[in-house]
Formats: structure tokens, sequence, C-alpha cells
């Protein structure tokens, strides 16, 4: 019998530690297989949720961005420079027009659009509002026959007002007998401004506001802080000399009335209230009635002047009317008794007043020589009223002026669809949604105003497109149905429309439902919040690229129109902040909100001047908070979404392109120019501060980008009141 062979102990331990090593080898290459398939099933189901927009829309929209950028900046060292670095070589050569931002460019977008509609064959109704439009704009643009005609036409209303001396006879016609036809025919205020507006006691009723005139010349004040201040006075002297020599006077006649004139001028704007002093004494709403008017500057009939300027609403001695500066209406009143002696110069002054009022209608000379003034006045601006550009764009001016119903329902059907209104319908309902919600977040809110200001969201009333009764066409068409407009007589087109824009404003008397109209146009590229009506307002004219297409990738819609919207939405919280009186909110850790805010923005200057973190802290508060709620909406529109476009643009995510959407929205300069004359005049920071503020305050910016701590765009303090 064979004997089985020996096993050692050694020799069976190294078997088990065999079989147990391919047992964990084979458990790893299992383990490793399973991973494999987990990622490759979340891979896909990413990667199939992902669609990348090819389309002609999306490609010219991802070349609007490439031509913006600068690849070399580092994003998160100065993301504006990285977003814009490069849009100043694109879009500012050689324009006729100063296209200072983003915001320029799709307006200059917009007008082109409006110029071709009005330009382009049209079978229409004859006497339909749209086809006045058209024959208006067009008498505007028949240049020929506006320099033919010359000064005459102006020349033959300054006779049935009753003559000027500089020009002829005067006929000593009664001092407010002219007034009145000024003021009711002519839409002239040469003494002082009568509008409608709303009433500061209940915005929701219209009152006759009554404030100074709108003089050509700034004040005394403002010229003496400049260096110009003697070349700007001989400048106006020279440009009312032109006037009077235009409209045929002799040139030793018109140097003597032009002096007394601008004498009286001198006068009467010293007789102007400092707005400083106005605000410190409380009259810049001062609540009369006109009999008392009468009483405390007797030298104007002022019934008389009123119902020539509200005709064809009735006006009494009780009638209520708002002043905005008793003291000039009283120092005018002294003035004039005083000049009434020189009762020609009185003449003299007012008829300057009708020249330079419809100037603007007539030939090339009148254009060059308030031109002349305008580049003067506003060499440290690029919003001079007029500026040196190709004809059309002051015929669309004078149009849209006398015509904005018109225009706005012509352009909204050229460039927003229902198809767009309702997708910006839906996004604005995310970002309201998104407020709400934040607003359980905001640790000095107490319960009951936290309560009080969702409330204050829901009860808001938005307006996106445009006015809806611009598509009122047989109410809009009646507006007009009595004008007269014929293609080759654009002066007395503009005056027949005067008289129809004064019949427009004097019914807001009486017509509650007309105080509901915009403060901007349906083409224009602003959006705004209301006080006095509780709604905010974004127009048509915004919904284009870069801000908003129905094809666009949310994370565009959301960067640029949602942010605007949440910004919009968070100024009718301005009372917490501006008030600071909040009887359930910690009103401590709201001050620190605040305190940080306005430090974080005066560290950043332009052209070495600081920026005033005080003047600009509701625009920073909103901009903060408001890039914030739209980022978190954008969130919460992807989780009901069954898949992510983005734009084939490889190095940039989605969530990515979201905030680069939003800086490519500030790309460009602020409208003034000169840092002194924008840090003074606008309560928003710089475009590059916008983008920088904001950013640096959002944790989701810096993770997305992968920021290191205390990078440019990643410091260790955010700000927030929010």
């Amino acid at each position: 019998m064979r004997t089985p062979p020996q096993v050692s102990e050694d020799s069976g331990g190294v078997v088990k530690r065999s079989r147990r090593r391919k047992i964990l080898l084979l458990g790893v290459l299992l383990f490793i297989v399973v991973l494999g398939l987990v990622l490759l099933i979340v891979f896909t189901t990413l990667t199939c949720n992902l669609e990348t927009c090819n389309t002609t829309t999306c490609l010219l929209l991802l070349a609007r961005f490439l031509k913006a950028h600068n690849h070399t900046i580092d994003p998160c060292e100065d993301f504006f420079s990285y977003t814009c670095g490069n849009w100043d070589s694109n879009y500012t050569q050689g324009m006729d027009m100063p296209l200072m931002n983003v915001f320029d460019v799709l307006l200059e977008e917009n007008q082109l659009i409006m110029k071709k509609l009005l330009e382009e064959p049209r079978l229409g109704v004859k006497s339909s509002a749209k086809e006045k439009a058209v024959r208006f704009y067009t008498s505007c643009m028949d240049t020929e026959q506006i320099e033919a005609r010359g000064a005459q036409p102006l020349k033959q209303i300054v006779n049935e007002v009753g003559g000027w001396n500089i020009t002829g006879s005067w006929d000593e016609t009664d001092f407010n007998r002219t007034l009145q036809l000024l003021m009711g025919k002519y839409n002239t205020f040469p003494f002082f401004k009568a509008y409608v507006g709303p009433s500061s006691s209940d915005p929701s009723m219209n009152i006759i506001q009554i404030d100074h005139p709108e003089f050509e010349l700034p004040s005394e004040t403002d010229l003496k802080k400049t260096m110009k201040y003697p070349q700007i006075l001989r400048s106006y002297y020279l440009y009312l000399m032109t006037l009077g020599q235009l409209m045929g006077g002799n040139t030793e006649i018109t140097s003597t009335y032009i002096s007394l004139a601008f004498s009286f001028i001198s006068n009467l704007q010293k007789a102007v209230t400092p707005l400083k002093k106005r605000q410190e004494k409380r009259m810049l709403f001062y609540f009369t009635t006109i009999r008392e008017l009468q009483e405390n500057a007797p030298a104007i009939d002022w019934l008389s002047c009123l119902q020539a300027a509200f005709h064809p609403v009735k006006l009494n001695m009780s009638q209520q009317v708002a002043v905005h500066d008793m003291d000039y209406l009283q120092g005018m009143s002294q003035l004039i008794a005083e000049w009434q002696k020189k009762r020609d110069v009185l003449q003299i002054y007012m008829i300057l007043c009708l020249v330079g009022n419809l100037s603007p209608a007539l030939n090339r000379q009148f254009q060059e020589a308030r031109q002349n003034l305008t580049d003067l006045l506003y060499s440290g601006t690029t919003e001079s009223p007029m500026v040196r550009s190709e004809r059309w764009r002051k015929c669309l001016s004078e149009t849209s002026t006398f015509f904005g119903p018109v225009l706005g329902r012509m352009v909204v059907q050229e460039i927003f669809p229902q198809k767009a209104k309702d997708l910006a319908e839906l996004i604005f309902a995310e970002i309201r949604d998104a407020i709400h919600s934040h607003l359980d977040r905001v640790e000095w809110m107490g319960y009951q105003s936290r309560q009080a200001a969702k409330e204050k969201i829901y009860n808001l009333q938005v307006e996106i497109g445009y006015p809806e009764k611009i598509f009122q066409t047989d109410e809009v068409d009646a507006e007009y149905q009595e004008l007269e407009i014929y293609e080759d007589t654009f002066f007395h087109n503009v005056v027949a429309c005067l008289k129809v824009l004064r019949k427009r404003f004097s019914l807001k008397l009486v017509n509650s439902h007309l105080q509901e109209n915009w403060e901007v146009a349906p083409w224009s590229v602003h959006s705004y919040y209301s006080l006095r009506r509780h709604a905010v307002v974004f127009p048509a004219g915004m919904f284009r690229s870069p801000f908003f297409h129905t094809e666009f990738p949310s994370a565009v819609n959301f960067g640029a129109m949602g942010f605007f919207m949440a910004h919009e939405l968070l100024h009718s919280f301005y009372d917490y902040v501006l008030t600071k009186n909040c009887s359930s909110c910690d009103m401590k850790t709201l001050m620190q909100g605040i305190e940080c805010l306005v430090k974080q923005y005066e560290n950043y200057s332009v052209e070495s001047h600081p920026i005033n973190g005080s003047f600009t802290l509701l625009e920073n508060a909103a901009d903060t908070e408001g890039l914030a709620i739209a980022y978190q909406a954008y969130q919460n529109w992807l989780a009901k979404q069954s898949g992510v476009k983005e734009l084939p643009w490889p190095e940039l995510s989605h969530n990515q392109l979201f905030f680069l959407s939003f800086a490519h929205a500030m790309c460009g300069h602020p409208r003034f120019k000169g840092p002194q004359g924008f840090l003074h005049r606008d309560p928003h920071s710089p475009p590059s501060s916008r983008v920088r503020g904001s950013l640096s305050n959002s944790q989701d910016f810096s993770k997305l980008f992968h920021c290191p701590s205390e990078s440019g765009m990643n410091p260790s303090l955010k700000c927030h009141i929010w």
C-alpha cells in the first residue's frame, strides 16, 4: 500500500493564502467593473441630457461672445476683462453714433429695424395712425423741401403771434395773450413749465405741476464750476445771435435786442431756487390753487394761460396744482413787472423761445447752430440730445416723439412674437418664486417683515414687452383722427403734432387709465421699477440677442434677462434699506450688511476716483442679490427640464455660461464721459465694478471657476444685504 504524500503545515498555509489572494483580486476586478458601469451610466445619463445648440441664432451669439472675450485674462482675477476685454475694438470703430456699451448696440439694432419698417413699401389704410407716422417720417427725410423753405414757415408763425422787433415790427400785443398762444398752440413755455404728473400724496392721481422752464443754458452755479464759464456764455450769446440772423434780422439790430434778451434770461435764471435748498425747505411739492397762484405771482394770467395749455380740459380758479418752486414763480412775476416798461424785450425773449423750440424742424443752418451749442454744453458727456449723425436718426426720434404708440406696435410685431413673451413670463415667474424662497434666508428680517415682503412681491404688477393698449388699434387711430399729415410739409406736420401731444397730456387729468403710460418705449433696452404703480417694466427691445432668445440655452436667458428681472424686483424693497425702519427686523445685522457693501464698492475706482458706495448702494445691492437669485432660479428651472442646452464652447460649462452671459451684458463703458460726470450722475456703479462686485460676493461663481481663496474675484469677505 502506497503511503500518501505528506504535506507540511507551511505548504498548506501558502495554498490558503494563494486562494485568498485570487478571491481578493477577483473582488477588486468585480468592483472596478461595477464602478465603471456606474460611471458609464452616470456619464451617459449626463451627456444624453446635454444638447449643443448649433442653430444660426446660437452660433451668432457664440461669435458675439468670442469677439468680446479675451482668453489671455485669468477669469479669477478680472472676469470683466476676461469676458469683455476685446469688446471695444469690435464695437466702437467706424460708427456714426457713440456706442458705449452692449445696451447701445442693442438699441442701435432696434432702431435700424424701425427705420426699415418706416421706409419699406406699404399697403395700409390711408387714414390710419400708422400711415400718418410713415408720412411724418417721410416728410422729415425730405431735406430738399426743408432746405427750399428755409425759415419761412417759422416767420409766418412769428407774424401770427404779433411779430418780432429783430425781423420787423412788433404789434405790441398783450403779453399774456402771446403767452397763451405759445403755450397752447406751440408747446412753448418761456417763463414756467406746466405739465401733468402723479400727485405725491396719491400716486394714482394726476395733477397739474408747475416748475421753472427748461433753460438751454446751465445755471450760473453749475457753469462757474467749470473753466469754460466765459466761453459757454459767449457761445450761448452767439447762438441766440445766429437764430436772429437766420430769421432775417439785421446784424446790428439783432445784437442790440439779443443783448437785452440775454440780460433778461440771466436775471430770470437767477430766480431759480437751487435744488438742494428746495429739498431742505420741502418746497419740491407745494400744493396750491390757481387762485393762490394769481395772488402770489400776479404778472401771469394763470387761469387763461393754463386753460390754453390744457385745452380741452375745463379749469377754474379752485383747480389744485402742485408747484415745485414757489419762490421762483414769485421772483419771475416781479421780474416781468419790472420789465413791463420794456415790453418789447419780453416779446423778444418769448419769440426766441419759440424759435429755439421749433428750429429742429427747420433747415440745416438751424440744425448746425443748435449742434454747435450742444457740442460745447455736453462736451463732458455722451448724452447730447442732438448728435452728429445720419438724418434718419433725427427723423426717427421726431417720429417717436409724436407717434410713440404707433411705432411701438410696429416694432413689437417685428421683434417680439408671442412665443418669446410666453417664455419671458415663465422665466419671470421662476425669478419671483426664487426671491420668495430667498427671503426665508435673510437673517435680519423678522417674520412679519418677511411675510410683508413676500406679499409685496406677488402683488407687484409685471409688464413684459409692451403696454397692451398699443394693440388697441381703433383707439390709437381715434387719437390721431383729426391730425392731417403731408409728406412734403415737415414743419407744419410738427406744429400739427404739437397740438395732439398737448391734448394727450391734458386728458391725463380726467382719464385715469392714461396714467399707465410707460416711462420707456417698447423698443427701449432699459427695464425699471415704478414706485408709483408698484410695477416692473421690461420692454420688448430687451428680449433680443445677446440678452434673450427662445433658442438660446437657458443659462444665457437667466444670466442676462433673469438677472435684470431679479434686479428690478429687488428695487421694490428699497424702503427697507433706505428708511431702516422695521420693528420686526434685526437692524444691527442689516446695518452690518449695508456697511460691508458700501466699503466694498468704495474700494473700487474709476481713473483713481473712488466710487461713492452710499450713492450706489441700492443698485449694488440689487446687482449682488439679483445675480444670486437669478442663478438659483436657473438651477430650479433645470431641475424641471429634461435636458440642458449648451453653446458649442467646450471650455465653458452651462453653469459657467450663466455667469459669462451676465458679465457680457455689462460690456462697455458708462454713458457719461469722465469719472466726475459718471460718479455724480449715475446711481449704478461703472460696468466693470458691477461685474467685479457682484461676482466677488458669489460663492457659486468662485466654485464653478475654481478661483483660489483671496484671488481677485474670490475675496474672503462676501457682502450681502438680502
